[in-house]
């Protein structure tokens, strides 16, 4: 198998200069999930858990994640790996009905999922001193984990009676996550709660700084100059092409790239 890599196009010399030292954040390990949250409970603002009291039914419109809280610790029984603990705080948006002779109502609230991976991020423990701080503050090289998570699948939503599907009323969320909505959270007059069903498609790696010796070609060198913006909104839009997609969608049969489907 050939592993060379091409020389890029934009190179002015064409061929291999020099190998050259750089700090990179080096992927020691990294896994996949994909998890259905089933039956997770949404937390509501207080205003709105009172009308929620009162529904007959409720549809699952939207979810969202707003974070993901993650802690990392090393393992002790095993040399060069690490727990990796992740916390997601979810915004979840449904419809509910209230009165037979109403509307639906929307309403947002948030759930959280709790998660643990164990990954391997390799051993090192050396202290860094750079210009950056003074040379007075060390900076421990230890690895550092990175989720990457997709947009959230709202699968389903269902109301349940507090009294048999919850042992607990209260909520804990923290500050920062409960000013995104409006109103306290906190109150224990739920006597319907809503479970959201979620899928979640996520990255999870931990990642060391390292130097990694790599080829280098030439300097990136723009290949082309900088266009020029106008104020005239007439003129930017006619360079916007005709979104010829958004009339004719593609079909289940057709393969992106084959020029069938223009």
């Amino acid at each position: 198998m050939d592993t060379r890599h091409p020389v890029p196009e934009n190179t002015n010399s064409g061929c291999f200069k020099e190998a050259v030292c750089i700090n990179a954040e080096r992927i020691y390990d990294s896994c996949s999930s994909k998890d259905c949250l089933e039956d997770l409970r949404v937390f509501f603002p207080d205003a709105q858990q009172d009308k929620l009291n009162h529904a007959a039914n409720v549809r699952i419109k939207k979810a969202e994640v707003i974070t993901v809280f993650l802690d990392m610790e090393p393992v002790t029984f095993n040399r060069g790996f690490y727990s990796v603990d992740m916390t997601y705080f979810f915004k979840v948006t449904v419809e509910a009905i209230i009165s037979p002779v109403c509307p639906p109502e929307t309403f947002c609230g948030a759930a959280v999922f709790n998660k643990k991976a164990i990954l391997y991020g390799s051993d090192g423990s050396v202290k860094v001193f750079s210009t950056a701080d003074g040379g007075m503050i060390p900076n421990k090289t230890s690895p550092k984990a990175i989720i990457q998570v997709a947009d959230p699948i709202a699968l389903s939503a269902r109301l349940c009676d507090a009294r048999s599907c919850c042992e607990c009323c209260h909520c804990s969320l923290p500050e920062n996550i409960c000013s995104l909505f409006e109103g306290p959270f906190g109150g224990c007059s739920s006597e319907k709660v809503v479970l959201a069903t979620i899928g979640v498609f996520s990255i999870v790696q931990i990642v060391r700084e390292v130097q990694i010796l790599i080829p280098a070609y030439d300097f990136c060198i723009p290949d082309k100059e900088c266009v020029t913006t106008s104020d005239n909104p007439c003129e930017l839009f006619r360079k916007i092409d005709f979104p010829t997609g958004e009339f004719f969608p593609p079909r289940l049969d057709c393969e992106e790239g084959c020029g069938c489907c223009k």
